[in-house]
């Protein structure tokens, strides 16, 4: 039998920007007991794009280890590309904007939804810091709206589209902080970006300011102060990603997070410039918009071989940056030692 989450969430297929109003969500709050990121943001984005919009909504959720980048952030200046294939930990762009966060099972991701003409971050900051202190943690909103526990910062972003607006963030509960330092340490003071650049902050596990915290804990605060701000009596809605299988928005939407084009091709223009002693020197400037490469100037101190330099540099325009062949060529000598050396700096 087919649910009736899954009958709300039936469509023709289409991009998940695209939207339809015939169908909408009939709940107030979700829990989502999938840990499956792309499917918890491909959710969150349905539930924003398709609740009435005079409605409040509420969603939470955790996943397993990922890193979430922002919808224009540049994922080679936020993220440790070689300690994520270590750890086997994916990035995901997101569809909303804000900077970088590291997502696991210690961390609990909430989402309120509002109408555009009642949103105020005073609000949700507010509910999000009676929930919280709820637990008995004397937290407090900084001058910016965000919710912190001495110098500690809890993650916020938000995202208005027409007559909607939200305001999502994350909890760190018991998170593995160690791992969450190690995929977000990146040093790439000569990339020059026009994406959004993460600011980094201190970070706490709120179990450090009191033991007895966990996600049901705060699931439970959050529940009960959505419902005393928002005059919600309804039940909650659990939600499963095996509900939402024959949706052809949300397979869509899943796909497309995956995708090469939304996970990079959507990396602003940036220039990378780097250089290396090789005994003969060598400096390169890398362009590159929508992760490609639109040039790569490459220069040596011994001019003997620029003219093969400059062939190098044109056989990587309009390559994937980050994603160049790493098998060696015919190329001898210097020029195959500057190659493999791009490569290694590209993809890390």
């Amino acid at each position: 039998m087919i649910s009736t989450l899954t009958r709300l969430l039936q469509r023709s297929p289409r991009r998940h920007f695209s939207t339809s109003l015939q169908l909408s969500p009939k709940h107030s709050i979700y829990i989502s007991q999938s840990s499956d990121p792309y499917f918890n943001l491909t959710f969150e984005d349905w539930l924003f794009k398709e609740k009435p919009t005079h409605e409040p909504l509420l969603l939470i959720y955790r996943d397993r280890p990922c890193v979430v980048i922002g919808r224009n952030q540049n994922p080679w200046k936020e993220v440790n590309f070689p300690e994520l294939h270590r750890a086997n930990i994916p990035f995901i762009r997101r569809r909303s904007g804000g900077g970088t966060v590291y997502h696991d099972m210690g961390n609990t991701n909430f989402s309120i939804h509002l109408p555009r003409s009642s949103f105020d971050r005073n609000v949700t900051a507010e509910l999000v810091l009676r929930a919280v202190r709820s637990l008995n943690i004397d937290a407090r909103v900084n001058e910016r709206n965000d919710v912190c526990v001495g110098p500690y910062k809890m993650s916020f972003s938000w995202a208005i589209v027409k007559d909607r607006a939200y305001h999502h963030g994350t909890m760190l509960i018991s998170s593995q902080l160690g791992t969450l330092g190690d995929a977000l340490h990146v040093s790439k003071d000569s990339m020059v970006t026009r994406g959004v650049a993460s600011v980094r902050s201190p970070v706490k596990n709120l179990r450090e300011f009191s033991p007895t915290v966990t996600h049901d804990t705060f699931v439970k605060a959050m529940v009960q102060t959505f419902r005393e701000e928002y005059h919600v009596k309804e039940p909650v809605q659990y939600v499963q990603a095996s509900d939402t299988t024959d949706s052809p928005y949300i397979q869509n939407g899943i796909a497309e997070l995956h995708d090469w084009s939304w996970a990079f091709g959507q990396t602003p223009e940036f220039t990378y410039s780097i250089s290396r002693a090789f005994g003969w020197g060598s400096t390169a400037r890398i362009h590159s918009k929508y992760g490609v490469i639109l040039s790569c100037s490459l220069t040596a101190e011994d001019t003997s071989d620029a003219m093969k330099l400059g062939e190098l540099g044109r056989e990587l325009e309009g390559q994937k940056y980050g994603f160049l062949d790493k098998k060696t060529t015919n190329n001898r000598g210097r020029i195959e030692e500057v190659r493999q050396w791009l490569i290694e700096e590209m993809s890390s």
